[in-house]
């Protein structure tokens, strides 16, 4: 019978415990969210969030998984309306009251990404940002396909990497990595890492870029998915 002490064992106990809790964290307990991420993160998640603001243009976006309303906040009225969906009604209020405190308009969503209540061809930019299991699901690459304009993107950021060397951030890039919320950071094979994401979107009927941004301290990776209507869902 395997022993508690072994360290792969420990590393799933620990990785399955803070899996559930950041599962509450999005829902039940999301009022203590922010602080939460930004001490896990050693305050650069939304800075990791703001590093998507230059691909949106200046165009109508959709976000899926908008969380707590920082992109919606910072996407600026005069680069075009953001819209925004989460399957968590707790965020969707955070959200809606962030917006509502900076005065700015409030389109969002409680929904779920396999069934976006949008018509077809309605965006030419869809943006998620750490999301979770449902972009790997293929009906919400073909729901992201359909709302798309022809030659829309969707941008992802499926992951985020701490860099650097101080104790806090070794600390922080160690939570990430027990938590599954970043992969152990292997420049040369970054794509082969997000296969399985990559083959789904080619499948759904994207063009596929990938970009690693440096940051100060942390690297994020970028998936851009360009629908060509040639090959469609």
């Amino acid at each position: 019978m395997a022993s508690l002490d072994q360290p792969g064992l420990v590393k799933r106990f620990i990785s399955s415990t803070l899996r559930v809790f950041f599962k509450l964290l999005y829902h039940q307990f999301a009022w203590a969210y922010d602080w939460v991420a930004d001490l896990v993160s050693i305050g650069r998640w939304k800075s990791w969030i703001y590093a998507v603001l230059p691909y949106l243009g200046n165009s109508k976006v959709l976000e899926l998984g908008c969380g707590p309303g920082y992109l919606q906040v910072a996407h600026s009225p005069e680069s075009g309306s953001i819209f925004g969906l989460d399957a968590s009604s707790q965020m969707v209020r955070l959200a809606g009251q962030r917006l509502i405190n900076h005065k700015r308009i409030k389109n969002l969503v409680l929904g779920k990404t396999q069934n976006l209540p949008y018509r077809d061809q309605s965006f030419p930019r869809i943006v998620t940002t750490f999301p979770s299991e449902y972009i790997n699901d293929l009906e919400t690459l073909g729901q992201a396909w359909r709302v798309l304009e022809d030659t829309g993107e969707l941008i992802i950021m499926p992951a985020a990497w701490i860099t650097g060397e101080n104790i806090l951030d070794k600390f922080a890039a160690w939570v990430f990595s027990t938590t599954g919320q970043a992969l152990d950071l292997d420049i040369d094979n970054l794509e082969e890492r997000f296969a399985d994401l990559i083959d789904g979107l080619k499948e759904t009927g994207f063009r596929v870029r990938c970009n690693l941004i440096e940051l100060s301290s942390s690297k994020i990776f970028l998936i851009r998915a360009i629908k060509d209507a040639s090959i469609g869902s």
